[in-house]
């Protein structure tokens, strides 16, 4: 019932000094506002970048293959390089996993009808679609019966190019890659470029990856993606690919990226960056706290002859300190709700504005609203202890 009645002392002195009330208001509604937007903002950020990797799925492995610096090479001072046979069979080295699909990249210059095409050349096996998830706007993708055919699919912004240079759908139409022909059997859908896969498919050309192997000397399979079954262990993995790869050809260097650990890495990395956008904010909350304080510290010596009018009736001193501290936190109670509000509300713009899906995560207006309250009970304590240490007598012969 005590609590009560200082509630209501505390909401009627607040309103009887709107304009002081108001300022301090936005002191603590500007530094919680900062602190979930940017919160909020680094959230949404992280949760932007994991998409692409969980478009995908957890359970993959890519292998890129690289010559080593340090080998010497063969005989004829060439150093030779995977075969296809031998980058499929890669599955049989771990009974983890699932899928092979290997890729080789080539900067072979694309034409239509004479006009040069922005992209680059792929050469890829079925189960490429299948593993990175590539959809189909039309047509068919690439199969292991195309063999050394020259057939392709191109991606979304090389069938835009082409689409600007003629009125007919692509496919079935033709397209040069160096001296050679080939046919367009498929057209992609647009894809989320993902640094996981060292492509931008959408501006790729994808031709059977025997094809490729014979357009240039110097292509190669430098590139792997295997789907992994959800319980593998990424090391054991690594550990039997390197044995294998190791037995098949010498003088090579592998990298793998898991996006388990991709992910893992990046979150760790969204923490971190997280707590350094909350202690930014924080400064603006931390200035909208000391600003609660000489408001208050204002109405302590402006209340003087009350608080003396008070104790000399009875009061006790617990009474004067309740009722200041009541009216900081509900200051800061207010001001942290409008924050909170306000800064979900700049996190969605910011989301609209940059094309992000926006998810409402529960802890940064948490966390806000809690220290907004922590904020008013830590910057009230004091102005609260003062008041209700005033001498009764001397409080009364203020003016």
């Amino acid at each position: 019932m005590r609590l009560m009645n200082h509630i209501q002392e505390g909401l009627a002195n607040l309103l009887s000094s709107k304009l002081r009330s108001v300022l301090a208001l936005l002191g603590i509604l500007v530094g919680t506002a900062s602190v979930v937007a940017m919160v909020l903002g680094g959230e949404l950020v992280t949760n932007e970048a994991l998409k692409q990797f969980k478009t995908l799925g957890t359970d993959l492995l890519a292998v890129s293959v690289s010559d080593s610096s340090e080998g010497g090479g063969s005989a004829g001072g060439a150093l030779s390089n995977l075969t296809l046979p031998e980058v499929l069979n890669l599955q049989k080295s771990d009974a983890s996993i699932v899928d092979v699909a290997p890729y080789a990249q080539l900067y072979n210059p694309a034409q239509f009808n004479g006009h040069s095409i922005n992209g680059s050349v792929l050469g890829v096996t079925e189960n490429f679609a299948h593993i990175v998830h590539l959809e189909l706007a039309g047509g068919r993708f690439i199969s292991m019966l195309d063999g050394y055919g020259f057939f392709c699919v191109i991606g979304d912004k090389v069938n835009a190019q082409i689409k600007k240079l003629t009125f007919f759908d692509a496919i079935g139409q033709q397209i040069q890659i160096g001296k050679n022909i080939f046919t367009i059997v498929g057209v992609a859908k647009p894809w989320p470029e993902n640094s996981f896969v060292y492509a931008d498919i959408d501006s790729t050309v994808m031709i059977p990856i025997l094809t490729s192997m014979s357009l240039s000397k110097y292509a190669a399979i430098n590139n792997i993606i295997l789907r992994l079954t959800p319980e593998a262990n990424i090391e054991n993995v690594q550990n039997n690919i390197t044995t294998y790869i190791n037995r098949q050809v010498a003088n090579k260097r592998l990298f793998f990226r898991s996006a388990k650990e991709l992910i893992a890495r990046m979150s760790a990395q969204s923490q971190i960056f997280t707590v350094f956008l909350g202690l930014i904010g924080s400064i603006s909350l931390l200035v909208g706290g000391i600003g609660v304080m000489n408001i208050m510290l204002v109405s302590v010596v402006e209340r003087r002859r009350e608080i003396g009018i008070r104790l000399a009736v009875g009061a006790k001193r617990s009474d004067i300190w309740a009722l200041f501290l009541v009216e900081a936190i509900m200051l800061s109670l207010i001001g942290g709700t409008c924050g909170v509000t306000i800064g979900v509300i700049i996190a969605y713009v910011m989301a609209l504005f940059w094309h992000w899906e926006f998810t409402l995560f529960l802890m940064p207006p948490l966390i806000g609203f809690t220290v907004s309250v922590a904020v008013g009970i830590f910057f009230g304590y004091y102005p609260a202890y003062k008041a209700s240490q005033l001498d009764p007598i001397d409080a009364l012969r203020s003016e």
